[in-house]
């Protein structure tokens, strides 16, 4: 499992269009099957543990939670953080207060092209 941060200090300025105070932090421009859905877990929710079929994005974007890879310990996550899975690897996300994430999944997805990779120890 990697850790990114898609908070501000991911961002850029928008200056085309006339824009003024906007950023956009890229996420992806992946090829091939794409799949984009939200999760939102209640108190004490949980995703079990299972494998990601392709490439999967995990980006919190309200609340707080932990995440975990194919290692039984649990990293702890907060919105503006995402976790990324590789095809084929083993993970499980849950939350004691609630979380919502936008989940990406896609055959050509590679956050390190864009997100900002932050330790996981």
């Amino acid at each position: 499992m990697r850790l990114f941060t898609f908070s501000g200090t991911s961002s850029r300025p928008i200056t085309q269009f006339d824009s003024v105070y906007a950023n956009i932090t890229p996420i992806a421009r992946p090829t091939g099957f794409v799949q984009l859905g939200c999760i939102r877990l209640a108190p004490g929710g949980r995703v079990g543990y299972h494998q990601a079929d392709i490439p999967q994005l995990f980006l919190v974007i309200e609340g707080a939670g932990w995440v975990r890879g194919e290692a039984p310990e649990r990293v702890a996550i907060i919105a503006g953080q995402a976790a990324f899975w590789a095809a084929g690897e083993g993970h499980e996300s849950g939350t004691e207060t609630g979380m919502a994430a936008i989940v990406l999944e896609a055959e050509t997805l590679d956050p390190a092209h864009y997100l900002t990779e932050e330790p996981t120890a």
